[in-house]
C-alpha cells in the first residue's frame, strides 16, 4: 500500500470537489409520488382498485355516475399528509386505527391498508422513530406545510392558567394544537375524549373535571379567529371503530372535502342510526323478550339487553354494521350491552351516583325514539 502525503491527499480532495462542482446541477423539480403510483408498486391493479371504490360509494351514497371522475382524481392526487397530536388520552384510538391493518403482516390485497400506509404521516409521536430534538424538528417541519390533515386524540386541558396538565416541550397543549391547526386543512378528533371531552372531563367528586378537560372543537373554538371556523369533524367511541377512523381519512383524501355531519359534527354515513336499528337482538325488544339477569334464560336465548342498561337505543354508531376486529363481532354478540361510548358525556352517567342512568340500568322507554 502506497502511502500519500498530507499534501497529496489535499490535493486530491481538492480536485474531486472541483470535479463535484463542476457537475450539471439536476433538475431540482421534486418528484411526487401518487396514489397511483403507490397502488401500482403495491401490485393493485385498476380493477381492484375500481372495486374497491364502487363498494365505498356505496357506503357513502356517492352517485355510480361519478366513480370514474373520483379514481381518476384519487390515483393522481400526491400522498396526503398527516399530523397526528395525542393529549389527554390512553392510545386506545391510535391503536384502534392501527388496527385496521389486517393481522397477517402487510397484505398487499388489503386497499385500506394501502390507502392508510400511503397517508404521509409526517408526525405521531407514538409511532414515529425520531424522539427528543429531533422530534421536535419533524412536528415544526410537517405543520409549515399547508393543507394536511390533522388528527387529534385525546382531551384538551384547559390550561390558560399554566397549571401544566400537559406540558411538551415547553409548551402547554392548548398551544401546541394551535401552532398546528393553523395551516391545516381539516381537523379530524378520534375518539370520545377529543370529540366530547371523554373520560377527562368525567366530574370528579367536586362537580368539575380535575383538568378542566374540553374538547378540541372547544379548544379551537376558545382560540378565536380562523381557529373558530376551522372545519372539524368528530369520530367518537372509545375508541372508535378502526374502519370508522380509515374510512373518514380515505372519504377527505378522495373529496378533499368533509362527508355530511350531523349536528354534533359526526359522519352521517356512519353515525346516522342508532345501534338498535340494525341489532340483530331488535326482534326480541320489539316481543318484549328482554334478559333479566346475565345468566338467566333469557340470556342464554339471545333476548334483548334493553332491561340489562343496553344504551343501543340512543347510541349513533357503527357497531352493529361494521363490527369490531376485522368485522368479528360487536358487545351484543358478545352478551354485552351497549355503553353509549360514542355520546357525550357517557362516563357521566355512571360516576355520579343517583344522577346518571347509570351503565347497567335501563333507559327511560320514553326516550326512545320509535
Amino acid at each position: 500500500m502506497s502511502i500519500v502525503s498530507k499534501k497529496e491527499l489535499r490535493t486530491s480532495i481538492a480536485s474531486r470537489l472541483s470535479q463535484h462542482l463542476e457537475l450539471e446541477t439536476l433538475d431540482e423539480k421534486p418528484y411526487i409520488e401518487t396514489l397511483g403510483d403507490r397502488l401500482a408498486s403495491s401490485g393493485v391493479s385498476r380493477r381492484s382498485f375500481m372495486k374497491y371504490c364502487m363498494g365505498l360509494s356505496a357506503m357513502m351514497a356517492i352517485p355510480v355516475s361519478l366513480m370514474p371522475k373520483l379514481v381518476e382524481a384519487a390515483l393522481l392526487s400526491p400522498l396526503t399528509s398527516v399530523v397526528y397530536l395525542s393529549f389527554q388520552e390512553c392510545t386506545g384510538c391510535l391503536e384502534s386505527l392501527v388496527n385496521v391493518f389486517p393481522n397477517t403482516q402487510f397484505k398487499t390485497d388489503s386497499i385500506e391498508n394501502i390507502l392508510l400506509t400511503a397517508l404521509s404521516l409526517d408526525y405521531s409521536e407514538t409511532l414515529m422513530a425520531p424522539s427528543g430534538t429531533q422530534a421536535e424538528k419533524s412536528r415544526a417541519d410537517a405543520i409549515a406545510k399547508k393543507n394536511y390533515i390533522l388528527v387529534v386524540d385525546g382531551a384538551m386541558p384547559d390550561d390558560k392558567g399554566g397549571a401544566g396538565f400537559f406540558i411538551q416541550s415547553g409548551k402547554t397543549g392548548l398551544q401546541l394544537l394551535k401552532a398546528a391547526a393553523t395551516n391545516a386543512a381539516v381537523v379530524v378528533s378520534v375518539g370520545t375524549c377529543a370529540s366530547f371531552g371523554g373520560l377527562p372531563a368525567a366530574k370528579g367528586p367536586n362537580g368539575k373535571s380535575p383538568t378542566g378537560a374540553i374538547s378540541i372543537k372547544a379548544a379551537l373554538t376558545s382560540f378565536g379567529g380562523t381557529y373558530a371556523t376551522k372545519k372539524v369533524i368528530n369520530v367518537s367511541g372509545c375508541p372508535p371503530i378502526a374502519e370508522v377512523i380509515a374510512g373518514t381519512l380515505v372519504y377527505w383524501i378522495l373529496n378533499k372535502k368533509a362527508p355530511e355531519l350531523d349536528s354534533i359534527l359526526r359522519p352521517k354515513m356512519f353515525y346516522g342510526e342508532t345501534v338498535h336499528e340494525e341489532c340483530y337482538r331488535k326482534e326480541f325488544f320489539e316481543h318484549g323478550q328482554f334478559v333479566e339477569s346475565f345468566d338467566d334464560a333469557g340470556a342464554r336465548r339471545g333476548f334483548c339487553l334493553f332491561n340489562m342498561g343496553c344504551k343501543g337505543p340512543i347510541t349513533h354508531n357503527a357497531c352493529t354494521t361494521l363490527k369490531w376486529n376485522q368485522g368479528t363481532g360487536f358487545p351484543m354478540e358478545a352478551g354485552h350491552g351497549c355503553l353509549g361510548c360514542s355520546e357525550p358525556g357517557f362516563w357521566d352517567k355512571e360516576a355520579i351516583s343517583g344522577q346518571g342512568v347509570g351503565f347497567y340500568k335501563p333507559l327511560d322507554i320514553n326516550t326512545i325514539d320509535d
